[in-house]
């Protein structure tokens, strides 16, 4: 059994540069996980310190259980796929494949029958006496992976071998990669920036930012539940629509959330109502997918948003209108510091005392043009510069392939008030819906 487990993991480099920063993260037997990150996030160090080809500053890394800070590669049994393929020009595809096994000093009719197994896995077997020079990209990186597989290995590891191929590519290589990897049951940990290679192939994904783990889960979980702000706005395409909103509540009505000079409602009934509730008269980010917004005639009943198309994109499938609704975009800002946190304890109480003394008798929404009756804490959203920036905002909406609009009409969206996704004023999930 190869489970993989890291422990308070910290590298910092000899420059200063802190790559990696207090990571836990536990990888099971045989799962296919997935490190997610933009560039310079992180991701390809913690993959480096798993195979032994980087120390940790500080924290465990613990393979099978076992302490492996002081383990060299090779005893970690562990086989890398990299980006750049790393073959032997001067060996042929078979000798390239067979190479690890001569290291280890296997007969020679074992390493003939080894390879051709394993080159009929990745359908290569008629190229194997050629170099890799005469080879495509799809086969040098099959051979790159017969390479690694070969061996047998109780660990995967690898770094964007994906990135260098054309999409057509590495969709079809994807599946490949995936469900050998699941056929063989060898626990795999896999570096992308690709968000699709990451909700497509992993059990699990482990996202990273600044080499913080932002947040882990299924594919369906960190795409319908996303964690923090940063991770919302991350993944999906086109990107969830972040847009600030004021909370005002209304007892044992609903929670407005105002948008401009448009409100959308929670029941009190709804869950999530008691949530929100506790965010009156500040700002909070509501997050909503393209898919939660459906084109409908103006005037139509229930939780709608209206305005003005401000542009079209045709991707053939289908088209995406960005609709100018007079609302604030929050945009996750990639190069600002974190902001600083209070202490749990001190947040709950200044919470706790923010409800208790607005909410009783001042849940009114402020007319048009008139200021909140509420006073609400500066600062609520940190400063553009910091975690986020704002702007206009533009609401990405799916239409048909080629819509009977144009840039400039009014159009009218119902919102799925089930779908909405609901951040606090630090980019942290509001802890309302499921799991």
């Amino acid at each position: 059994m190869t489970t993989v487990a890291l422990r308070d993991v910290t590298k910092v480099f000899r420059d200063g540069t802190r790559a990696v920063d207090g990571v836990n993260l536990d990888v099971n037997d045989a799962e296919f996980m997935v490190l997610l990150g933009p560039s310079g996030c992180g991701k390809s160090t913690v993959l480096r310190m798993v195979a032994g080809l980087e120390d940790p500053t500080s924290g465990a890394v613990l393979l099978g259980g076992r302490l492996a800070n002081d383990l060299p590669p090779r005893e970690r049994g562990v086989a890398m796929v990299f980006q750049d393929f790393a073959l032997y020009p001067h060996m042929t595809v078979g000798g390239n494949i067979a190479f690890p096994l001569r290291l280890a000093g296997s007969e020679p009719s074992r390493r003939v029958e080894r390879v051709a197994d394993v080159a009929a896995a990745l359908g290569i077997s008629d190229v194997l006496a050629r170099r890799p020079s005469q080879l495509s990209g799809g086969q040098r990186q099959r051979v790159a992976m017969g390479r690694a597989i070969v061996r047998r290995p109780r660990l995967f590891l690898m770094d964007e071998p994906l990135s260098n191929l054309d999409s057509g590519l590495r969709a079809e290589l994807r599946a490949e990669i995936s469900g050998l990897t699941r056929e063989l049951g060898v626990t795999t940990i896999y570096v992308t920036h690709d968000q699709a290679e990451a909700l497509t192939m992993a059990d699990r994904v482990a996202i990273m930012r600044k080499g913080v783990l932002q947040d882990v889960g299924t594919p369906t979980q960190v795409y319908g539940r996303p964690a923090t702000l940063y991770v919302a706005a991350f993944l999906g395409s086109p990107r969830m629509n972040l847009l600030e909103a004021s909370v005002y509540v209304h007892l044992d009505r609903h929670v407005a959330l105002a948008l401009g000079e448009q409100a959308l409602h929670l029941p009190w009934n709804d869950i999530r109502a008691r949530a929100v509730a506790h965010y009156h008269g500040e700002r909070i980010v509501v997050g909503m997918r393209a898919e939660a917004l459906t084109p409908v005639a103006a005037g139509a009943p229930g939780d709608v948003l209206q305005g003005r198309i401000r542009y079209l994109e045709h991707h053939g499938h289908e088209s995406i209108a960005f609709l100018d609704v007079g609302a604030t975009a929050v945009v996750v800002d990639e190069t600002g510091a974190p902001a600083e946190r209070p202490a749990p304890g001190e947040r709950g109480l200044r919470r706790l005392n923010q409800v208790v003394q607005r909410i009783a008798g001042r849940g009114a929404e402020p007319a048009k043009g008139e200021a909140p009756a509420v006073e609400a804490r500066a600062s609520v959203l940190p400063d553009p510069g910091r975690q986020h920036r704002h702007r206009p905002a533009e609401l990405a909406v799916r239409l048909a392939p080629y819509p009977a609009v144009s840039p400039g009409r009014p159009l009218t969206v119902s919102v799925r008030m089930e779908a909405l996704h609901f951040f606090d004023e630090r980019g942290d999930r509001i802890d309302v819906g499921w799991r």
